[in-house]
């Protein structure tokens, strides 16, 4: 249980990230959902929702999603079913239950880069940017890869593409936290292979991803030699969850799945 001493509610921005700055324990505070599993004591917490941050919107080249936005937005959100396979939805629906869905905010899903996190391997493997107050605009692997820093991120912006995406994850049961999470993409010969819950932080399978890229058609002994890579070529942790070996092998199985379905496509 965290202890919070002060919450501010700014109008800007500007006063959301200098009250956030000011101090090394004040904190942003989205849906509370995660901060209820630790122990901490924060100075300040930086309430968002006056800012105007709740949305998703469509736009001619992508949808952009606020950083207030809830998991059960995307969930739900009418836009996103139309795009990719409705990947999005896909990957968020069984996580805990609804009531939690309606809590857990985009922006602190994203910004908080939990390695369990199934929204964050889904939106690894589109073309996918986030927006930070301080630090701009970049693309998501980018932004994963960074160094932490205190920032706001305001929103993720999904570019719109015709991209085929597929989805798959491994859970002891529907409503747990993953044992290791796949989300593979295909745009003409581009194809994306991530893979979260590792149980560290989702990344993109390089290599494998470009074992795909034939010109032709992608058979099933080339679907094997990728999932295989992948597994080779990502690392791999134990957690109460599962052994790296056994996460290793679901890798193979789950991007072989995963990679299918997309060639299956039209």
């Amino acid at each position: 249980m965290f202890i919070l001493n002060n919450v501010a509610q700014p109008d800007t921005l500007h006063d959301a990230y200098r009250i956030l700055t000011e101090k090394k324990s004040n904190t942003v505070l989205g849906g509370c959902a995660y901060l209820r599993m630790g122990s901490q004591i924060i100075h300040t917490g930086v309430d968002l929702s006056k800012l105007g941050l709740h949305y998703i919107k469509e736009a001619d080249d992508c949808i952009e999603m606020g950083a207030m936005a809830t998991l059960r937005d995307v969930e739900t959100n009418p836009a996103l079913f139309k795009y990719f396979n409705g990947v999005l939805p896909k990957a968020v629906g069984s996580i805990i239950g609804v009531q939690f869905r309606n809590v857990v905010t985009v922006g602190a899903s994203v910004f908080s880069r939990y390695g369990f996190s199934d929204f964050i391997t889904a939106l690894m493997a589109l073309d996918t940017e986030v927006e930070l107050y301080h630090g701009g605009r970049m693309t998501l692997p980018r932004f994963m890869d960074r160094r932490r820093a205190k920032d706001i991120l305001t929103k993720v912006i999904v570019h719109k593409t015709n991209r085929q995406a597929a989805y798959q994850a491994l859970r002891n049961s529907k409503s747990d936290y993953p044992i290791l999470t796949v989300a593979v993409s295909r745009l003409e010969d581009d194809w994306k292979i991530a893979v979260g819950a590792r149980p560290t932080r989702a990344r993109l399978a390089v290599q494998a991803a470009k074992r795909l890229v034939t010109g032709g058609t992608v058979t099933s002994d080339v679907i094997g030699q990728a999932a295989q890579i992948a597994a080779e070529e990502l690392p791999f942790g134990t957690n109460m969850r599962g052994s790296a070996e056994y996460r290793r092998a679901m890798c193979h199985v789950l991007v072989k799945r995963a990679i299918a379905e997309v060639a299956a496509c039209k």
